[in-house]
């Protein structure tokens, strides 16, 4: 099969067509999100972080696959959107607003912010509206202030069980990465470090060589529901981040041991009866405190499917290829729509689809077209050695 081909034609002939025929405003700007089977949009609540990752995901095509104007108007619908009414009087980000902006939930989530920064710094390259670089960077100033303590004020704990998330510190390492070009070397270099010792250092557990989702601020594990958390999905999404460190710093060892902790998530957080990736699982086999622990999300298959394919690009391995088939032939087979278009986002254990929505509060457009270009590129480039 040509892989390259394959994703190249599922992006841009089946996901991008299904946003852009259902999730535009064209009303008050920005996009509806809540998108059923059929891209019937059941509700118009509108959520930060999806609303920024869509003004990322089009100004991306725009730069670097083609530059249809109708890409960077949808990019701007949001950005403007966003840059109007999505943040607070000290440029905090709400983590929803309604359709016309109004905000509804306060700015309790850093991550808001993050993907506002990522947005706002790749639609200043596609645009080459200056003052979007400048809040990119100004955001992203505010996310390096909260991050010791991200939630602020909204922080639910007591603070007598003080456990870090894993979270932070995996997405400023592919954060750092998109903002280059509107932050100095040394900021980035201090980032850059801090993410991955953060990741490998900190919340991977040498003897276990499986990721934590919490752990205590010296990084040792608490036995606690917080503190067995494994969540597969996040630790393969954040190894592929770790391959693209390693490829700019053209650090092998790096490179190297992502693989090899990518290759002990996925054993460990395959589904051995039903096949699949779980979702969420306790560490010591204990049942898991969310209810959603055993389905399959699709999120969890595509970043697999990235870090698989930039693996073995680096590493043309036989078990990577193993097990890139294993993932792709599931996924494939159990996530895409071919009635409606687009993926369905939630599965259960069993690969039957527990939700038929396209997008909703969690889901938007994201996982499916970033997983879709960056196996289409990557295996453009495999294919050619």
């Amino acid at each position: 099969m040509n892989y390259a081909q394959f994703y190249k034609n599922a992006l841009l002939t089946d996901v991008i067509p299904f946003w852009e025929k259902h999730s535009l405003d064209t009303e008050f700007g920005g996009y509806f999100t809540c998108l059923g089977q059929e891209g019937k949009v059941y509700d118009t609540d509108k959520f930060v972080w999806l609303q920024a990752r869509q003004v990322w995901l089009f100004s991306m095509l725009y730069r670097t696959v083609e530059q249809r104007e109708s890409w960077l108007n949808i990019a701007t619908s949001g950005a403007e959107f966003l840059k109007a009414h999505a943040m607070d009087s000290e440029g905090n980000f709400y983590f929803s607003l309604t359709r016309d902006g109004t905000p509804l939930v306060q700015p309790y989530n850093i991550f808001s912010d993050c993907f506002a920064a990522m947005a706002f710094a790749q639609y200043s390259k596609a645009s080459g509206e200056g003052s979007y670089a400048t809040l990119a960077k100004n955001t992203y100033k505010n996310i390096l202030q909260r991050k010791d303590n991200p939630k602020g004020k909204y922080e639910k704990g007591t603070g007598n069980r003080n456990l870090k998330n894993f979270a932070l510190p995996m997405i400023l390492s592919n954060l750092v990465l998109e903002l280059e070009d509107v932050l100095v070397e040394a900021e980035i270099r201090q980032t850059i470090d801090f993410s991955v010792h953060e990741v490998m250092e900190v919340f991977l557990q040498k003897e276990s060589g499986l990721i934590y989702e919490n752990v205590l601020p010296n990084g040792n594990v608490h036995d606690s529901f917080e503190g067995r958390l494994i969540n597969p999905g996040h630790g393969l999404e954040a190894m592929w981040f770790m391959i693209d460190i390693g490829i700019r710093n053209n650090d092998q060892k790096l490179i190297k041991r992502a693989t090899n902790t990518m290759l002990r998530i996925l054993d460990y957080g395959w589904d051995k009866e039903h096949g699949g990736i779980l979702y969420f699982m306790d560490a010591k086999g204990h049942p898991p405190q969310q209810l959603e622990h055993d389905q399959k999300l699709w999120w969890v298959h595509l970043e697999a499917l990235v870090a698989l394919a930039k693996a073995y690009e680096q590493y043309p391995d036989e078990n990577i290829k193993q097990w890139y088939h294993k993932v792709h032939d599931y996924a494939w087979s159990h996530f895409p729509d071919p009635e409606h278009g687009e993926w369905y986002g939630y599965l259960n254990r069993e690969g039957k689809p527990h939700l038929t929505l396209k997008g909703g509060k969690w889901k938007g457009c994201f996982h499916v077209p970033r997983a879709l270009f960056q196996c289409w590129k990557t295996f453009e480039r495999i294919e050619q050695l």
